[in-house]
């Protein structure tokens, strides 16, 4: 693995953003993952009362990218939509020829994410690096860091996203 470290860890990939956590939002989310426990939805609940109140699942800061509003994978009336590259969308100009996706996703929860929060979203570049492959050809790996800070400036999510772009297709 040859690494290309010409990114700057801190180095802001965009205009920061706020990401209100609202209640229904939880429940929600928690129900469209098949998860029914009371945590993430109802206040009077014994294990609720115990965890401090109502917490968002794990994953829910994902949603944070419904209110980005530079976000290219969202649809937008009249605009190209990039989608996620197997279905009506088309392949971002980043990825050239290849293909780009996402190839891992990590979080790190510092303090729980509950209604009221409002989240401000700060995404910053990460390491760089490539690899070979016999299939795709040069493998480009950039990955992107995401930091959730809640209303009282603490910080409660880190998120650390690596995308991959191939050099080319694969072929089948």
């Amino acid at each position: 693995m040859a690494e290309v470290d010409d990114s700057k860890p801190d180095e802001p990939t965009g205009s920061a953003f706020l990401f209100p956590v609202e209640s229904g939002h939880i429940m929600m989310f928690a129900r469209a993952l098949g998860d029914d426990s009371p945590v993430y939805r109802d206040d009077s609940d014994e294990l609720t009362r115990r965890r401090g109140g109502i917490t968002a699942p794990p994953t829910f800061v994902a949603g944070a990218a419904q209110f980005d509003p530079d976000w290219p994978y969202r649809p937008r009336p009249g605009v190209p939509w990039h989608g996620s590259g197997a279905g009506p969308g088309t392949a971002p100009p980043s990825s050239g020829a290849g293909t780009s996706m996402q190839a891992e996703q990590h979080y790190q929860y510092h303090l729980p994410v509950r209604p009221g929060d409002v989240l401000r979203v700060e995404r910053s570049a990460g390491r760089t690096w490539e690899k070979d492959s016999k299939r795709a050809g040069r493998l480009k790996f950039f990955e992107e860091i995401t930091r959730f800070v809640n209303q009282r400036g603490e910080l409660a999510v880190t998120a650390r996203r690596v995308r991959v772009i191939t050099e080319h297709p694969v072929e089948n």
